[in-house]
């Protein structure tokens, strides 16, 4: 069987493109193609002269408008992914193109946010380059959706990321996010964009997500690891753009003609975490100490703690938690530290004894304890269910909705 030499060309440190070699990959394991790849973490450098380069094909990431460029002049087969336009025209000519469906991205994204009560709506993106092209889509795409309900469209772009106008861009943020009427669902263009915005909600004490819902866009799970607040996210089909673009090369290796094709991938859904379960509470005291809980609960603090934070008596924020949520701040502090436990056992990254400590329980016999009463299993029979797929949260604690 003949073996074919392979390019991939995308950054390796963004978890899309990572996702969709991800796909490549999955696609060579389910066929009998040979290829032998050749991926870089750097590709760009070498980018000149890549279109002598004595290959059978490649499969790039043409939301790069310099890799779209030098591609123009490849003679060996190439498919093309990246974002989806409105504008047809910007497809690059006679090259087969397999593009994320950015209008379905924010339809979920934004669909999500009315579903969870709110009414105002605003989006962060990136300064306006070339190299962001796929962002403006996006910024597109959400004009569009407000403008069908006749509702002003707040988009804001902000800074380019750099460590020199970092505290610039923050206190940018803050600003903007001080002048969008309360409470607001933001969508932005990626996780790594919600992350910084998250940052800035914290800084500026805005209650996330009962002031400001949050959703990103790419699942990454650096980002949520870098988040106080769990992050929710819109899920790109990354992983089948990889697979499509596979098949689409593997065709034309074996001459099947593919130039102009088009498909387009919608997002597989949306992983929902707590910055944008907004449920608004009727007390002030109580929405700020569920702000405080929601990002230190794993820390291991205790209601005093809380108590000080909100700068009320314990007693007082207890009758206030009593009489809105039905529960003590305890049970809620609790309940944020066992949804963190059973998702990162869900995940199977750390073990058990690392789970307890991460989630701030004073020891793994206590963890034990807690699972025992409030699910009616152990931690590990917890872990095993979940990667069989059969968990089953009997809680007697208060429902997500309510803790988050």
């Amino acid at each position: 069987m003949k073996s074919h030499r392979i390019a991939l060309l995308f950054n390796a440190n963004k978890i899309f493109d990572r996702e969709v070699i991800a796909g490549v990959a999955a696609y060579l394991s389910s066929t009998r193609a040979a290829w032998d790849l050749f991926l870089e973490e750097d590709f760009r450098l070498r980018l000149p002269g890549i279109e002598r380069w004595q290959g059978d094909g490649i499969i790039a990431d043409f939301d790069d408008p310099a890799v779209a460029e030098a591609l123009t002049r490849s003679r060996i087969p190439v498919v093309a992914v990246g974002g989806s336009y409105e504008n047809q025209t910007a497809y690059p000519d006679d090259v087969p193109y397999v593009a994320t469906d950015n209008f379905k991205l924010i339809k979920m994204a934004r669909d999500h946010l009315i579903e969870a009560g709110l009414r105002h709506f605003a989006m962060f993106s990136l300064p306006e380059a070339q190299e962001n092209r796929w962002a403006q889509e996006r910024e597109h795409a959400f004009r569009t959706l407000m403008g069908q309900d006749k509702m002003e469209p707040h988009i804001y772009r902000g800074l380019g990321t750099s460590a020199p106008s970092w505290d610039e861009a923050v206190e940018q943020q803050i600003q903007w996010l001080h002048s969008l009427p309360k409470p607001v669902g933001i969508i932005a263009v990626t996780d790594a964009r919600a992350r910084q915005l998250m940052q800035a909600c914290i800084m500026a004490g805005i209650a996330v997500p009962e002031q400001v819902a949050l959703i990103g866009i790419d699942n990454d799970p650096l980002a949520r690891m870098l988040t106080r607040i769990p992050l929710s996210s819109v899920i790109q089909g990354a992983q089948e753009m990889g697979r499509t673009a596979a098949h689409l090369l593997d065709q034309m290796l074996h001459g099947v003609r593919m130039s102009g094709t088009r498909v387009l991938v919608p997002p597989v859904g949306i992983n929902v975490l707590a910055s944008t379960q907004h449920e608004a509470p009727k007390h002030p005291h109580v929405m700020r100490a569920r702000h405080f809980i929601r990002q230190y609960a794993c820390q291991g603090i205790k209601t005093h703690q809380v108590a000080e934070y909100v700068g009320i008596s314990r007693s007082s924020l207890e009758s206030y938690f009593r009489q809105e949520l039905n529960c003590s701040v305890h049970d809620v502090i609790l309940r944020f530290k066992l949804d963190a436990a059973t998702s990162m056992l869900a995940r199977g990254e750390r073990s058990i004894a690392e789970v307890a400590l991460c989630c701030g329980f004073t020891s793994v016999q206590y963890m034990h304890a807690v699972f025992k009463r409030e699910l009616g299993c152990t931690p590990r029979t917890y872990q095993d269910r979940a990667m069989l797929g059969i968990v089953d949260d009997g809680s007697a604690l208060p429902p997500p909705e309510l803790a988050a």
